[in-house]
């Protein structure tokens, strides 16, 4: 009787075991990771842990996106911001900062992953832009040699590079790497360090998802100027010299919102859909190999196996490279790291 008794509590209790795990899951499923805590970083902020300080980057009193929350596709019109025919991040500068200082280059292309010497070729290829909401990503600082990484919400108004699916990969105003955020993050429950702003709410709170990798990389983003009086075209990979005429306001500018209820990444699960690539790898903007570009272009500094900046890339931004406590329109809310990382000049 022991043995029989035995035999059939064994399949119960194990039975019992596997429904309490899914359980738990589904509970962790449903609510997202309640325990994650988020840094709010204001525009102007370079935050902790920055590779280097830069000022006026950033633009205040940007009117935000009607649309704000959830998850977003990196292509979507008017997600992303601009002052037309200018930019405010200097990728050129950028260029340069990192090789100058080889420890942060080999940290900074390894959060990118990408090899060191593509990093002119790669950062030559991105888009300088301003959010236009209040957007959850993964902040990548330097301390002690290394790379970190923590969650954080940028303010809109901050400005970014994106790569060639609509994603933020720089925070202009300290030279950081940016990746997506943490599937399971869930901006709604976590909790929130740093300075708030005006008009600052959980719910509102961006995802933005990478163009469909089947689409190909954007050849042209849709921007808004900062007032919200005009839409343009940026063409993927320029400074704003190739910018297109004034245009009509995108239709989700004037499109009123259907309720005012949670938006749905509140879950921290993202919406279906294919998956598309993070961090560009070269051979996902042009045909052409890595490496095979004429040696003329090649930037200073790197050496003959670096693939050289792309002859498109007119190198015309006109970011300011002070610190950004010079610009009393650049709050800081967050101090920089214990060792202060260089200014840019």
């Amino acid at each position: 009787m022991l043995e029989i008794h035995s035999a059939i509590a064994r399949p119960r209790a194990v039975a019992g075991a596997a429904l309490a795990l899914v359980l738990a899951a589904g509970a962790l499923a449903g609510c997202g990771d309640a325990g994650a805590t988020i840094t709010r970083l204001t525009v102007g902020s370079p935050g902790p842990d920055p590779y280097a300080l830069m000022s006026n980057t950033d633009k205040i009193d940007v009117k935000q996106r009607p649309r704000a929350g959830g998850t977003k596709e990196g292509d979507s019109p008017g997600l992303y911001g601009g002052t037309r025919q200018a930019s405010t991040c200097d990728q050129q500068k950028l260029i340069a900062f990192l090789q100058a200082n080889p420890a942060k280059a080999r940290a900074w292309a390894g959060v990118q992953g990408i090899p060191v010497s593509d990093i002119p070729r790669y950062v030559s290829r991105l888009t300088p832009v301003l959010l236009r909401t209040d957007t959850l990503v993964t902040n990548h600082g330097y301390h002690d040699g290394e790379a970190t990484s923590a969650p954080a919400v940028l303010q809109a108004g901050m400005g970014v590079l994106v790569n060639g699916y609509g994603v933020p990969t720089v925070k202009c105003n300290c030279g950081n790497p940016l990746t997506q955020p943490a599937k399971k993050i869930a901006a709604g429950n976590a909790s929130y360090t740093g300075r708030s702003w005006p008009g600052f709410e959980k719910r509102n709170v961006t995802r933005i998802r990478p163009r469909d990798a089947g689409k190909g990389p954007i050849t042209t983003f849709v921007l808004v100027d900062p007032g919200a009086t005009m839409g343009f075209e940026r063409p993927r990979a320029t400074e704003g010299a190739q910018d297109g005429p004034p245009a009509e306001l995108p239709p989700t500018e004037t499109e009123v919102p259907a309720s005012d209820s949670p938006a749905p990444s509140d879950s921290g699960l993202e919406s279906p859909g294919p998956e598309s690539p993070g961090p560009e790898s070269p051979g996902l903007e042009s045909p052409g190999t890595p490496g095979l570009e004429s040696p003329g272009t090649q930037p200073p500094g790197l050496g003959p196996e670096s693939p050289g900046v792309t002859p498109d890339d007119p190198g015309t931004g006109t970011g300011g490279m002070d610190s950004p406590g010079d610009d009393p329109q650049s709050p800081i809310s967050l101090p920089p790291s214990q060792e202060p990382a260089p200014e840019i000049s």
